[in-house]
């Protein structure tokens, strides 16, 4: 393999010398064992953004939609291991916290883009990630307000440089603070911007966190609709497209064959199987995507922004799932 023993400094960190084909290889090797049961979700992370810093991401136009289809594919096989009615329930328990959180999020970005002079549409796309579901809402809301790449390409880069520490600190957390599954289900679900992050976080709690968190952030995941909806008005946006998240009704529609049809609930532990291999993938895709040169991109004003939204949400939520749940 053309491999040298030293490395260079550039633009987008320091990348060691391998050819082309070389970094192909790593990279799948890499992604082959994130589909392993020995790479835990945490790990798969860790290791796509050593590949980021050291080798490049040979796929790396590929990968913003691959992480999203592989994130939906996943999200949709966690149904089969879910209740109905135990989501209805978990659904119930998030709906407050839900609607108040989202709308505080976005009223208080507001005002902190304004103090730190961040554009309009920057802010505002930073704000909508870290009140609904990450990169998924600044995608949507993205075309609405006719945002340039690099104002999408800032925002994306905020909200995941958040998610990856999240998926370390929120597991330690939640230990340390004694949260019951409920609890951490539900401080995940508001707290922790993109899905993957928030499922990956829940995994490493417990089933029944997963469970709690994956069916209050999908139904938070909804809110992109009046949100986008609002943002044409908002930003003058004549043409109002948007794009609604369908797989949460392939989701739903899991959730009740794997509740009512014992077949399918025979195939369940598999699908699941499946579907947290996907998730390990996903993360791992996620690292990877994370250069020097995206996390330099962010630039200070916005990553500030980023952190005391997050901050305050997730203290703001801890509160409330201690206190008022």
């Amino acid at each position: 393999m053309n491999i040298h023993t030293h490395a260079a400094s550039s633009d987008d960190g320091l990348i060691l010398k391998v050819g082309p084909s070389t970094k192909k290889i790593i990279f799948i090797i890499c992604a082959a064992l994130c589909l392993s049961p020995f790479i835990s979700p945490t790990i798969a992370l860790l290791l796509g953004f050593i590949i980021a810093q050291f080798t490049d991401h040979p796929y790396l136009a590929l990968n913003h939609k691959g992480t999203s289809l592989l994130l939906q594919f996943s999200v949709v096989g966690l149904g089969f291991g879910m209740n109905v009615h135990s989501a209805l329930q978990a659904g119930r328990e998030g709906i407050i916290f839900t609607i108040f959180s989202i709308i505080g999020t976005l009223i208080l970005g507001y005002f902190i883009g304004k103090w730190l002079k961040i554009g309009k549409k920057t802010s505002y796309l930073i704000s909508s990630g870290t009140a609904i579901c990450g990169g998924s809402a600044i995608a949507a809301i993205s075309p609405v307000i006719l945002a340039e790449e690099k104002e999408v390409s800032v925002a994306l880069g905020c909200v995941f440089i958040f998610n990856a520490l999240a998926l370390f600190i929120f597991p330690f957390l939640g230990h340390y603070l004694n949260l019951s599954q409920t609890q951490f289900g539900l401080w995940c679900a508001i707290a922790i911007h993109d899905t993957s992050s928030v499922v990956g976080a829940a995994s490493k709690f417990g089933e029944k966190a997963l469970e709690v968190t994956t069916t209050v952030k999908l139904a938070r995941a909804l809110w992109i609709i009046p949100v986008a909806f609002l943002s044409t008005f908002l930003f003058k946006n004549p043409s109002k497209k948007i794009s609604f998240p369908y797989f949460i009704i392939l989701f739903v529609i899991a959730i009740v064959a794997n509740t009512y049809l014992p077949v399918v609930a025979i195939w369940s532990p598999y699908l699941i199987a499946i579907a947290k291999a996907g998730l390990t993938l996903t993360l791992f895709l996620i690292g990877a995507g994370l250069s020097r040169k995206i996390l330099l991109a962010v630039g200070f004003r916005p990553l500030l922004q980023g952190l005391l939204l997050w901050t305050t949400i997730s203290v703001v939520a801890l509160y409330a799932v201690i206190h008022l749940g």
